[in-house]
């Protein structure tokens, strides 16, 4: 009896690893039209299933964690924080991603009049990889499939784009891009994969397809595009953890869903006298330690207000501690251009340390005009770092600029506001701590006026060290609006420098020199 039970004992656990190794190969088996290849990408993060979020309107899962801040819906919860609000070291897990595609290049071709499509669940119509360098000219290529998840394998890796490349060089010249699908970004361009567009036009319908997209260190560079997209989380001009390099010169980029802003920076972007349209998100969303560069750009931005922000803004540079960008200085430069506001504030930096560099640029701002900048803490509802240890560490420097409007930061922030090379500042500095969670730290605002700029204030304002470099004509380059000369009082109301003007400005510090 014991030897029976024992072999039937052995032929239940042997049926049981059978049964489980079938399994195992049907989950991870994934077939390819034409051709089959699988890169495995090491990363610190396996892409979630995203089973917990709920889905959007149209009945697919949105992109969450990488979507900019004004997209509807919550981002999953994220993990607690330590005291720095960093998130918790993460254990390494490998991912394999198996890339589906209809054509599927490895050696060098060039091809002129193509014309392809891809229509099965997250596959890609071109693939370029094997080092290979592929030249693709007067094309036409179409995405379109209901069943593709989109999410994070798309944002990461790519997975769905129209056309990729992760190892090789991509040249796509004088075509067009339609993706119906989501996770259908017009162009991606992963690790040491290299894209170079020109004079393509890329229409994208659903979410998580960015127009032009880099993510895991890939490289693009485009010129005179045409980019529009219709769904969430689908930036123009996008990119993803592990970021990489794009440089764009000229062309229109128009985004039309939430979450959508017309740039989303995880990466180093420089654009070139473009046309740039966010219609219902903001213009710009940087992440960590990463730089947008706008030459010559005229930026529009339409940010509708949400309950779950503290407030509404055009351009931001943020750390939303979902571990898709490094911690660190976050830089937004712009010069010349237009920047055009529909709604809200114009600057907003939070939870992380910031850079601006504004040099000559037309500022609209909106007709409910926020703010000109704010430098705070946040009590954002998807936690950007820890309520009262999340504010902004912001150096702003404007040259030779034209600049108007209200200038905010809390006591658990930083601002050090330079005006230079002839900048002219209309408006008024506060300290306000609606959203420091109730601490108090060592914030301040500073502010330093070169010898050629003006501050015409135009209100009561409080900041610690005020530094004008030109004693003997004071009065030139702080006045109101009525040309009278403001008085500066320490914090106790002793009068450091008289003035005419019923306007005062508190300071803790004066320097002149």
């Amino acid at each position: 009896m014991l030897k029976r039970n024992s072999f039937l004992l052995m032929l239940i656990v042997g049926l049981s690893l059978i049964f489980t190794s079938c399994q195992d190969n049907k989950t991870t088996n994934i077939q390819n039209t034409n051709a089959l290849q699988t890169n495995s990408i090491q990363d610190d993060k396996a892409p979630s299933d995203m089973k917990d979020v709920p889905p959007d309107i149209k009945g697919a899962q949105p992109d969450m964690k990488d979507a900019p801040p004004d997209a509807n819906g919550e981002r999953p919860p994220e993990p607690p924080y330590d005291e720095k609000g960093a998130p918790p070291d993460k254990k390494e897990n490998h991912t394999s991603i198996e890339y589906k595609s209809v054509n599927h290049y490895m050696t060098n071709e060039t091809i002129d009049e193509l014309v392809l499509s891809s229509e099965n669940e997250d596959e890609s119509a071109v693939l370029v990889d094997g080092g290979a360098k592929v030249v693709l000219n007067d094309f036409e290529i179409t995405r379109k499939n209901n069943k593709s998840k989109g999410g994070d394998e798309a944002s990461f890796y790519g997975v769905g784009a129209a056309t990729l490349v992760t190892n090789g060089v991509l040249n796509l010249n004088e075509g067009t891009i339609t993706t119906n699908a989501n996770g259908g970004a017009g162009v991606f361009a992963y690790g040491s994969g290299v894209a170079n567009v020109n004079g393509v036009t890329i229409d994208t319908k659903k979410g998580t397809s960015g127009g032009i997209h880099v993510a895991g260190g890939g490289t693009l560079t485009a010129s005179e595009l045409v980019v529009n997209t219709a769904g969430e989380s689908s930036a123009p001009i996008r990119s993803d953890r592990g970021g990489g390099t794009m440089t764009i010169n000229g062309g229109s980029f128009t985004s039309n869903g939430s979450g959508s802003p017309a740039i989303y920076c995880t990466a180093d972007i420089t654009v070139n006298d473009a046309t740039l349209i966010a219609n219902n998100s903001e213009g710009i969303c940087i992440e960590g330690l990463n730089t947008v560069t706008l030459n010559d750009a005229e930026l529009t931005s339409n940010m509708p207000d949400q309950n779950q922000n503290d407030n509404t803004w055009s351009i931001i540079v943020y750390q939303s501690m979902s571990g898709d960008s490094k911690i660190g200085k976050g830089t937004f430069n712009m010069n010349n251009g237009v920047l055009t506001s529909k709604n809200g504030g114009i600057f907003y930096t939070t939870n992380t340390e910031s850079e601006f560099n504004i040099n000559s640029v037309e500022i609209n701002p909106s007709p409910n005009f926020e703010y000109l900048l704010r430098a705070t803490g946040n009590q954002n509802k998807r936690g950007w770092g820890n309520i009262g240890s999340n504010g902004a560490k912001c150096v702003f420097n404007a040259i030779e600029q034209e600049m108007s409007g209200k200038i905010i930061y809390d006591s658990i922030s930083t601002l050090d506001l330079n005006l230079t090379k002839g900048t002219i500042y209309t408006g008024y500095i506060v300290k306000d701590d609606s959203s420091a969670g109730g601490a108090s730290s060592d914030g301040y605002a500073n502010v330093t006026i070169d010898n050629q700029s003006e501050w015409i204030v135009t209100n009561d304002s409080y900041i610690n060290i005020l530094t004008v470099n030109d004693s003997a004509n004071f009065e030139e380059h702080i006045k109101d609006e009525k040309e009278k000369e403001v008085k500066i009082v320490d914090a106790v109301g002793n009068v450091l420098r008289d003035g005419e003007s019923n306007i005062k400005i508190t300071v803790n510090e004066l320097k002149l020199q």
